[in-house]
């Protein structure tokens, strides 16, 4: 079971006051945005704007080319000094990144929390989240043998297991074609609306944004 965060405070948000980057001393983007737990927030904008550059300020990843101002809290705490996983952030890439070496269950409970212990354990947890959307029964699979459909559902499942605060999604819809792009986008946002996580979307696609039903930065 992948279990919802408090929401209960006020602050329980994800919020960037006045967050810029600069590229070798020109400034690339600037942004102040609060979004609520459950919020699907868009950042839209052309190629080269920075939009997956602002996800890499947030997550703590950012590429020493580039420096930051600014102030990013999530859930009330400031996390702008920590390493990308003290953040508690969870992010989703265009490609599912899923590890060709290792089951799709080991996949899963590769991301699990440190608490849960013993193999049996964990992967008897991994199996339950997989169930959880659709993927029952599919732990023993090899990577290689899932449609794309299914490998959109095992990313997702494996970023949600690390019980994340926040959660950044880097145009991970665009590879997918029409109809599948839309299912996952709706599981996807149902996910992060269900367990009340502060959500950044970046894309160029409008009707991703319009299904977001958030808040729009433009670049």
């Amino acid at each position: 079971m992948i279990t919802p965060v408090d929401t209960s405070a006020d602050h329980a948000g994800l919020v960037l006051d006045d967050v810029a980057v600069d590229l070798r001393g020109r400034e690339l983007l600037r942004v102040s945005l609060k979004v609520r737990p459950g919020e699907i927030a868009t950042v839209m904008g052309p190629s080269g704007s920075g939009k997956s550059t602002l996800l890499a300020a947030i997550g703590g990843f950012l590429e020493p080319t580039f420096s930051m101002s600014g102030r990013v809290t999530l859930r009330g705490a400031d996390v702008t000094a920590l390493a990308p996983h003290a953040r508690h952030i969870g992010i989703l890439f265009q490609d599912d990144l899923l590890f060709p070496h290792l089951s799709v269950g080991d996949n899963v409970a590769f991301a699990l929390p440190a608490d849960i212990r013993g193999t049996a354990a964990r992967r008897q947890r991994a199996a339950a989240a997989l169930a959880e959307v659709g993927l029952d029964g599919m732990g023993s699979r090899d990577p290689a043998t899932l449609s794309g459909g299914q490998r959109a559902r095992v990313a997702l499942v494996r970023v949600l297991v690390s019980e994340p605060n926040a959660l950044l999604l880097d145009e991970p819809f665009s590879k997918l074609d029409t109809d599948l792009r839309e299912q996952i986008r709706l599981l996807v946002f149902a996910e992060a609306q269900r367990l009340g996580l502060p959500t950044l979307l970046v894309t160029h696609d409008a009707d991703d944004a319009r299904a977001a039903a958030g808040s729009i930065v433009r670049l």
